[in-house]
């Protein structure tokens, strides 16, 4: 697998990373623009782990997947 890292990606591939990840179907969020959520690592400036980090610690608990509505 290659490098999703900034400097081992141009900004072509990092737009075409993102819509892989949002076609995949695991990015649903109710209430989340993930267009939004990556416009950072696109254009250089945030790590996607670091997008992912952020995200997860702002909202552990309060977004769900719409195929995961359980109890």
């Amino acid at each position: 697998m290659k490098s999703l890292l900034i400097k081992d990606t141009t900004t072509e591939e990092r737009i075409e990373i993102v819509k892989t990840f949002l076609s995949s179907g695991s990015s649903d969020c109710e209430g989340i623009d993930m267009d939004d959520l990556y416009y950072d690592y696109i254009f250089g400036l945030k790590e996607l782990a670091d997008i992912n980090r952020e995200f997860s610690e702002k909202h552990a608990g309060s977004v769900r997947a719409d195929n995961q509505n359980r109890p």
